[in-house]
C-alpha cells in the first residue's frame, strides 16, 4: 500500500486564513491525502537583539510551547469537521516564506493563503518551491 498524498498548507495560526484552511482541507479529502499544516515563527522582538548571544533554552521552549498550542487551536474545528484525513502540525522557526519552500520539496501540493493586494512571501514560494503551489485569497 503506498503512502497518502501529502498536502502541505502553510498557516499563521495568529491569524489564520479560513478560506485557505477550507481549501486545504477539501484539497486533501479529494486526494485523499494528509495534511501537514505548516506553521512558521520568529523570535519575539527583544530576543533579537540578544544575538549572538544565545536566547535562554527555556524562553525559547516557552515561546515554542505557545506556538504550538496556537496551532492546535487553529486546527482543532478543522479536525472535527474532516476526522478522516490524518494532520501533523509542523510548528517552524523560520520565515513564512523559508518554511513553506522547505515543505514544497517533498509535497505534492502546497497551499498558502494571501490577504490584501500584496504577494509578500508568496513571490519567493512561487520562485523558489518545488511543487504547485495554491494561493488561496481571503
Amino acid at each position: 500500500m503506498s503512502a497518502p498524498t501529502r498536502l502541505h498548507w502553510g498557516v499563521d495560526a495568529r491569524d489564520p486564513a479560513d478560506v485557505a484552511v477550507c481549501f486545504a482541507f477539501e484539497a486533501a479529502r479529494r486526494r485523499s491525502a494528509r495534511v501537514r499544516a505548516v506553521h512558521a515563527w520568529e523570535l519575539p522582538c527583544p530576543a533579537d537583539g540578544w544575538m549572538p548571544f544565545a536566547v535562554p533554552e527555556a524562553d525559547r521552549a516557552t515561546w515554542e510551547d505557545e506556538q504550538v498550542q496556537m496551532l492546535s487551536d487553529v486546527l482543532r474545528p478543522w479536525r472535527e469537521k474532516y476526522p478522516q484525513i490524518p494532520v501533523l502540525k509542523d510548528v517552524l522557526r523560520f520565515t513564512a516564506a523559508a518554511a513553506l519552500v522547505r515543505g514544497s520539496m517533498r509535497t505534492e501540493l502546497l497551499v498558502g493563503g494571501r490577504r490584501g493586494p500584496a504577494l509578500g512571501p508568496v513571490v519567493d514560494v512561487v520562485r523558489h518551491g518545488r511543487c504547485p503551489f495554491a494561493v488561496v485569497p481571503s
